[in-house]
C-alpha cells in the first residue's frame, strides 16, 4: 500500500505547485488501511487541517485513479515520542522566577509566557539548537556543561532559552532559575558592589540559582569586572551540576575584548548555531503567527510573506499585526495587494538577488579552475582558498544556510564553518587575502547592478 501511496504522490506533484507540494504533501505518511479508509499522517496539527481543507478532493482523485476504486481518505497527526510538556500551568503574575531572587535596585524579567517549546517553529536551520534545548531542559544529568546558543538577531535565541526556563519550572516550580541579560547582571553586580552587598551577589548567582539563563553575552565585550566575576559564577555552578544557558550573536571567539578565561568557558560547552531559516522554515511561521493572530491568510499571501521577509523573523510578526489592526480598525480586507503595502514599512527594498552558481562562476573565473574542482575531495591549495572565498561570499551575498552553501560544493557544515572563519581571519591578517575578496566584491557588486 506504501508503494500505491508513493504512486498517488506522484500524481499530485505534477498538479499543484513545487512549494505547495515540498511544504503540504511531501511530508505525509501512509498510516493504514482499514476496509475502504485510507490514514494519512501529517506531522503536526496544522498540517493536518490545511491539507484537510486544500487539498483532501485532490488526494481522493489521486487515489482513484491509482487504483480505480474510492477510498475514504482520513487525516491523522503522526504520533510522536513525548519531548514537550504542557503549556505552562502558572499565571503569568508568578512568571518572577522565584520570589527568592526579587531584591532591591536592578529590575528582573519575566519569562514570556508564548516563548514555549510548542510554538518554536522547528527547520534545518534551527534543529540541532532545538534538540540541545530540549534535552537541556529534559536531561537530568546534563554532560556537556553550558549551553551557547549562537545566532543573529529575531532567530529564536530567546525564543528556545526562555522555553527551557519554562519546562523546568513545569516540571518543578521550585527550581531556582534565573534568567537575566548581560546587561543587567553587570548592573546588578555594580549595584552590589556600591552597597557592599558583593557576597550576597555571589549567594544569589553561585549557590541559591540552579538554572542560569544569560542572554546576549556580547554585551560583556570589555567589561573587565563583570567577566572576572561570571568566569567565578560559571565554574561554581558547572562543578556542582548546575544548568547555564548563554545566547549571543557572535561566536566566543569574536567577541572583542572578552578575556581569554571567558572564551575557554564560553568555547568548553555545546555551541549550538542558528541560521536564518529557509523557505519552508519561514513559510510555516508565518502561518502559525496568523493562526495565533486569527487572521486567515491565502497560501498566495504566507507564499509571499515567506519569499519577501528572509533574516529577522521578527518582521513577520510585525507585519501581522499590522495587517490584524487595519481589518480590525478599518475594516480592510486582507489581500495581497494589502500585504505588499505593508512589506513596504518592515521589509528594506531588495537588491538584486545573486545565485550561489553566479558567485561561484566568479570565484571559479578568477582562479582559473572548474567548479568540478570545488565540489572535489582534492585538498590542493588552490583549490581550498577557492572554495573557502566561495564560502565567505556566498554567505555575505546570500541568504542561504551553511547547509545549503556546503551542499553545493559537498562539504559538511563544519567544513563550510572553519572555511568561513579561515578568510575573516585571513582579511585581518593577511593583506593578499584581503586584496582578494575585494577584487572578487567588486565583481559581485558589478553584477547586481
Amino acid at each position: 500500500m506504501k508503494d500505491i501511496w508513493t504512486a498517488v504522490k506522484n500524481r499530485i506533484e505534477k498538479r499543484i505547485p513545487k512549494n505547495s507540494y515540498s511544504l503540504w504533501i511531501r511530508p505525509i505518511q501512509f498510516l493504514q488501511k482499514k476496509g475502504n479508509t485510507i490514514y494519512l499522517g501529517c506531522p503536526n496539527k496544522f498540517s493536518c487541517k490545511w491539507v484537510s481543507e486544500n487539498y483532501l478532493p485532490l488526494i481522493r482523485d489521486c487515489f482513484f485513479e491509482v487504483t480505480k476504486e474510492r477510498h475514504e481518505i482520513k487525516l491523522k497527526v503522526i504520533p510522536r515520542q513525548k519531548e514537550e510538556r504542557a503549556r505552562s500551568i502558572y499565571t503569568p503574575d508568578q512568571l518572577f522566577i522565584n520570589d527568592a531572587f526579587k531584591i532591591k535596585g536592578p529590575r528582573r524579567i519575566k519569562l514570556n509566557q508564548n516563548f514555549v517549546f510548542e510554538r518554536f517553529i522547528v527547520g534545518p536551520c534551527n534543529e540541532f539548537a532545538y534538540h540541545a534545548s530540549t534535552e537541556i531542559a529534559k536531561s537530568e544529568e546534563w554532560k556537556y556543561g553550558a549551553l551557547f546558543l549562537l545566532g543573529e538577531t529575531g532567530l529564536g535565541k530567546t525564543h528556545l532559552s526562555q522555553a527551557v526556563g519554562h519546562w523546568i519550572l513545569n516540571k518543578d516550580p521550585e527550581t531556582r532559575v534565573i534568567y537575566v541579560t548581560a546587561e543587567d547582571f553587570m548592573n546588578e553586580l555594580i549595584y552590589s558592589i556600591r552597597r557592599k552587598q558583593v557576597d550576597s551577589f555571589k549567594e544569589r548567582y553561585r549557590k541559591a540559582c540552579d538554572v542560569l539563563l544569560l542572554e546576549e553575552v556580547h554585551f560583556l565585550s570589555g567589561k573587565e569586572k563583570t567577566q572576572i566575576e561570571l568566569a567565578h559564577t560559571i565554574d561554581s555552578l558547572i562543578n556542582d551540576g548546575k544548568k547555564i544557558i548563554f545566547t549571543s550573536s557572535l561566536p566566543p571567539n569574536r567577541i572583542p575584548r572578552l578575556s581569554k578565561e571567558l572564551t575557554s568557558r564560553f568555547s568548553s560547552g555545546l555551541i549550538t548555531p542558528i541560521d536564518f531559516p529557509d523557505y519552508e522554515t519561514r513559510f510555516k511561521i508565518v502561518f502559525q503567527k496568523s493562526k495565533e493572530k486569527k487572521i486567515d491568510l491565502t497560501e498566495e499571501i504566507i507564499d509571499f510573506l515567506a519569499s519577501k521577509i528572509k533574516k529577522d523573523i521578527r518582521q513577520i510578526e510585525s507585519i501581522i499585526n499590522y495587517l490584524k489592526a487595519r481589518s480590525e480598525m478599518m475594516k480592510q480586507k486582507i489581500d495581497l495587494d494589502l500585504v505588499k503595502e505593508a512589506t513596504v514599512h518592515f521589509v528594506p527594498e531588495e537588491e538584486k538577488i545573486i545565485s550561489l552558481s553566479e558567485i561561484m562562476e566568479i570565484v571559479c573565473r578568477h582562479y582559473r579552475i572548474d567548479p568540478d574542482n570545488l565540489r572535489s575531495r582534492s585538498r590542493k591549495k588552490i583549490y581550498t582558498n577557492a572554495r573557502n572565498i566561495y564560502v565567505y561570499l556566498a554567505r555575505k551575498y546570500t541568504d542561504k544556510s551553511i547547509t545549503e552553501i556546503g551542499r553545493s560544493i559537498n562539504r559538511a557544515h563544519s567544513t563550510v564553518t572553519y572555511g568561513l572563519e579561515k578568510v575573516k581571519r585571513g582579511i585581518k591578517q593577511n593583506s593578499e587575502v584581503k586584496k582578494q575578496v575585494l577584487f572578487l566584491d567588486r565583481k559581485i557588486s558589478e553584477l547586481k547592478k
